[in-house]
């Protein structure tokens, strides 16, 4: 039956696609994969450290593990993925909790490090590459859907944001060769996936070499979406700098290529934005939501906003609050800054805004959102809408649930309904997270 691996993942999407990267490794020296964490030989932990509490969470994780270890002494536990790569000696001095610790480019040599693990010896890799891309690898997949699916096509970051730890714990950006995205595409998509959300920490700067040729992102979406007309194809994360007038037309010329942008904002204010280090102003990135707005009328369109960063001023919040109202995201992701160590914002200016304004702040955004969102599905209400059927409703098996090109959840009676399944759906009532509807034929 082969040893066990258990694993758990953290953070964003591309620690997910990381995951299933790792899996595929492990499996090639006979581990199998678990969701049973008492039968598990090792437990890799893939973790983020975009934010403190992403941190504490693992700490806390790992502490809530060490009763596995004194029942089995053979256990091996590693430390994956940015948290990692940031915190390699701290880990390591972890008493006898870490075995493993490897950052997000040497997975390849994880069964090594295992092994190494097992002779006694403490386990380490957390080399950052300017190649590793893992192209070659073929992922498996753990979202059990059998639906969606993500497909890295970059890797590492190249922005260098004031608060951002990525480029630190990623590496510099580099694109994944264009073929081998195309048939991971394609064998999901044979396999009966219906929907791929394309990753990278910055997609629009997509740019890849191929012989006299060089494809960017547009180029891309345009070959994703030409395997078949079934195949939905998502993207994430554009950076407000880099999104283009012909992406956007790109988008706008297929139908199967989903009608939602998320856009990063991070916030309203230019000078806020310039000591971010984002590359755009206020007056930018509302001209590429006018230009998104007017090339592709249908798109949704949501957002990440950071709140009470480094000396913003009541005025700069405001600020945020009303390019938020302008734009009428669809939903939005909120923060409070969060210190990173070792980032430009660390090394160069103060977190001086006191927690408590940061949390105020936060909940002035999440009340603006809400009603934002409330909003935008309330103007759906009598639409006709596509839903991806993705499983049974969390609520009832006679309910399916799904997405429309615009990344809303609708839930509908399932009738003939199968996984998998495109239903035509007429939008009747709303709730604050769901669009609820029945079958039109």
């Amino acid at each position: 039956m082969g040893k066990k691996l258990y694993i758990e993942t953290y953070g964003c999407q591309m620690n997910v696609a990381d995951s299933e990267v790792v899996v595929s490794i492990m499996a090639g020296s006979g581990y199998t994969s678990t969701d049973e964490i008492n039968e598990a030989e090792l437990i890799l932990i893939n973790t983020c450290s975009i934010r403190d509490n992403a941190e504490q969470r693992i700490w806390g994780r790992l502490t809530a593990m060490s009763h596995l270890k004194k029942k089995n002494r053979n256990l091996k536990i590693g430390v994956i993925g940015c948290m990692a790569e940031r915190l390699k000696e701290k880990l390591l001095e972890t008493e006898k909790l870490v075995d493993i610790v490897v950052g997000p480019d040497a997975y390849r040599e994880l069964p090594g490090l295992v092994a190494e693990a097992e002779s006694g010896h403490k386990a380490v890799n957390v080399l950052l590459s300017r190649e590793e891309t893992y192209a070659d690898i073929s992922p498996v997949r753990m979202d059990k859907n059998g639906v969606s699916s993500f497909v890295s096509i970059m890797r590492g970051c190249n922005n260098m944001c004031a608060y951002c730890v990525v480029p630190y714990v990623r590496g510099a950006e580099r694109s994944r060769n264009t073929e081998s995205i195309i048939s991971e595409a394609k064998e999901l998509f044979d396999s009966g996936y219906r929907e791929v959300t394309l990753l990278g920490q910055n997609v629009d700067s997509y740019n890849f070499e191929s012989g006299s040729r060089t494809i960017n992102f547009s180029d891309l979406l345009e070959e994703v979406s030409g395997i078949d007309p079934l195949l939905r194809v998502r993207f994430s994360t554009s950076h407000p700098k880099d999104i283009s007038d012909d992406l956007l037309r790109t988008i706008a010329r297929h139908d199967n290529i989903c009608k939602h942008i998320h856009l990063p904002a991070q916030s309203g204010s230019s000078r806020i934005l310039e000591l971010m280090n984002r590359g755009y102003t206020r007056e930018w990135y509302m001209d590429r939501v006018s230009a998104i707005r007017s090339i592709i009328p249908d798109c949704s369109l949501s957002t990440d906003m950071i709140t009470g960063f480094c000396s913003e001023t009541d005025d700069e919040h405001r600020d945020s609050l009303s390019l938020m109202e302008w734009a009428g995201f669809d939903f939005a992701y909120m923060f409070k800054y969060s210190e990173r160590p070792g980032t430009r914002a660390a090394r160069k200016y103060s977190d001086d805004i006191p927690e408590e304004v940061k949390s105020v702040r936060l909940s002035e955004m999440i009340s603006l959102q809400n009603k934002l969102s409330a909003r935008s599905k309330r103007q759906d209400l009598g639409k006709v809408v596509e839903v991806l059927a993705e499983g049974f409703s969390k609520r009832s098996k006679e309910h399916m649930s799904g997405r429309t090109s615009q990344n809303k959840v609708v839930v509908f009676p399932a009738e003939e309904v199968r996984k998998g399944d495109y239903a035509s759906v007429v939008i009747e009532r709303c709730t604050s997270a769901t669009l609820l509807g029945k079958l039109t034929f």
